[in-house]
């Protein structure tokens, strides 16, 4: 009987080791969550209490086995890392040239970490590893707006397209010229459909973090320019 009551009673330490879990995974998800990422609170959560959890089965919940030469208390928590590399993969992805999801597939992978730690009974790690993971994102993410926010992995490609009258189009394809240092390709033909108009298309990169409400304010100083066609380009 005595065993029995054991088995199904949760000791305190492991009780504030699960809810430590939750409350570090609720620190590192609340920073996804607000910068609308789709792995946020409740993900996190859930990776860093489930990894709290196989790491206090892998260390108690196998008695029996604990002092055969076989015995390898490691074995279940080992298996965690393989669990969140398929979560976390499923976090990136691939749009054109942009690829997105690898910080919160980093941050799934640190999580699940700080879930073990708390299952080991080392809070202290866990708390100053948490820490560490927020500050990382949060004033990192400063520092780049900061310095290098035109590195080339915020590199993207644009075509633009507009109508201008005959008599204003060369004014405006020389402004376009000038105002646009990152243009590759500009072309000027007639409007196919209104003899009074030209259509001027470029196709220029940008590293702004807000592109195409960028394009459209510059192309608004200019005057002469109708109906603006904003069009991001793929590989």
């Amino acid at each position: 009987m005595e065993e029995f009551i054991s088995h199904i009673l949760i000791s305190k330490s492991m009780l504030l080791d699960i809810l430590l879990a939750i409350v570090l995974g609720f620190a590192i998800g609340f920073e996804r969550e607000i910068t609308n990422k789709w792995a946020g609170l409740r993900t996190h959560m859930l990776v860093c209490l489930g990894s709290c959890i196989f790491t206090l089965l892998s260390i108690h919940a196998f008695p029996v086995y604990a002092h055969s030469p076989q015995a390898d208390p490691a074995r279940i928590a080992a298996q965690i890392l393989t669990g969140i590399g398929f979560i976390g993969g499923g976090t990136v992805l691939r749009h054109g040239y942009a690829i997105s999801g690898l910080t919160t597939a980093a941050t799934l992978w640190i999580t699940a970490s700080i879930g073990m730690a708390c299952g080991c009974g080392f809070t202290a790690m866990a708390f100053v590893c948490t820490v560490l993971a927020v500050g990382t994102l949060v004033l990192i993410r400063i520092f780049e707006k900061q310095y290098i926010h035109k590195s080339s992995k915020n590199l993207r490609k644009f075509k633009v397209s507009f109508y201008s009258s005959v008599e204003t189009a060369d004014n405006v394809y020389s402004k376009i010229i000038d105002r646009f240092k990152s243009i590759f390709e500009i072309n000027q033909k007639a409007s196919a459909s209104n003899e009074g108009l030209m259509k001027i298309s470029f196709k220029l990169d940008i590293y702004d973090k807000n592109p195409v409400q960028s394009l459209h304010k510059e192309l608004n100083a200019i005057e002469g320019i109708e109906s603006i066609s904003i069009q991001e380009l793929y590989e």
